[in-house]
């Protein structure tokens, strides 16, 4: 695991795009594996995942702090774009489309015991539940039933997600309550 982690942080394959600087937290030990989008630009600076205020959000939705979430045996972070992929007219650009595919089956097939992928946006849900996902992300993290035990499907963290949040109030009361439920009781057992 340290020899991929060591290539991935001197992967330049998108470098005539962006500035490389993956960011990434995984470990062979690692039961849940949270894949969010790519990182912004707090995170590109600080080389922290989640190291903002959606990472905040996260954590808060989780039911847990920043040293459970930090524990490489407990969370593996990984996602879509592990650099910041820059930033566009309504918000950072959509990650870089060479990641997920050169790297994460690598990396996943090192983990021993994955127990839960939680699926932080429309590109992670995208990506691993394929055709199952359904054709909004309001949709898919509606029926997240659906997907579990295997994967969690929930919008991006972000406070640009605040009117999202206003209108879909059943998130707060129907999802997040499984999500810490699920969440603590795969902590609990590891």
């Amino acid at each position: 695991m340290d020899s991929l982690l060591n290539e991935i942080k001197q992967c330049s394959v998108c470098e005539k795009f962006i500035s490389p600087n993956p960011v990434l937290s995984i470990g062979e030990n690692s039961k849940i594996i949270v894949i969010g989008q790519a990182p912004g630009r707090i995170v590109h600076q600080t080389g922290i995942p989640w190291n903002d205020k959606s990472g905040d959000n996260l954590r808060k939705w989780l039911g847990v702090d920043k040293t459970t979430f930090y524990d490489k045996d407990k969370f593996g972070i990984m996602p879509m774009g592990f650099c910041f992929p820059g930033t566009g007219k309504t918000g950072d650009l959509p990650p870089r489309p060479e990641c997920a595919p050169l790297w994460h089956a690598k990396l996943l097939s090192m983990v021993n015991e994955i127990k839960l992928f939680i699926l932080v946006g429309q590109y992670a849900q995208n990506y691993y539940l394929k055709y199952h996902a359904k054709d909004t992300l309001t949709d898919t993290v509606k029926n997240f039933k659906e997907y579990l035990p295997t994967y969690f499907a929930l919008p991006h963290p972000s406070t640009r997600n605040n009117i999202w949040m206003a209108k879909n109030k059943w998130f707060e009361y129907e999802v997040l309550p499984e999500l810490k439920n699920t969440v603590q009781n795969l902590l609990n057992k590891s």
